[in-house]
């Protein structure tokens, strides 16, 4: 049975999806963008302020899950530029314990992401 993990710490989806998913002991998130989420305001006048928001999102979705980064075991990254890849990384990396560690992870270049912002990450997890 699917168990749907929604918290008040993360942006509240802002369509027909769960802000994450735990079936089987593994955890699937729903991609997260720099959304405030308390204000609701997008974080996006930088982009390493912006992937921090990001992670914190998720931060928030794994701890509701009693999870956190070191189980993290595979992460997707959607950027609209190629060009903050250095930038997002290292804001990225530093979520990590090591980069012996890190989770499997693809990142992707695509023409648009919502709310046009420049960076949404998803992650699979499981304890």
């Amino acid at each position: 049975m699917k168990k749907i993990i929604q918290t008040a710490n993360a942006p509240a989806p802002i369509g027909p999806y769960s802000q994450a998913v735990l079936k089987n002991g593994f955890l699937y998130t729903s991609g997260q963008i720099a959304l405030h989420p308390e204000t609701g305001a997008l974080e996006t006048q930088d982009i390493k302020d912006e992937t921090h928001r990001v992670m914190k999102n998720l931060q928030a979705v794994l701890a509701e899950a009693s999870m956190d980064f070191e189980d993290v075991i595979k992460t997707s990254i959607f950027v609209s530029d190629m060009e903050n890849f250095a930038a997002i990384n290292e804001v990225y990396a530093s979520y990590f314990a090591s980069e012996a560690t890190a989770p499997a992870r693809e990142t992707v270049e695509v023409a648009n992401l919502p709310k046009y912002v420049n960076v949404e990450i998803s992650m699979i997890a499981s304890k």
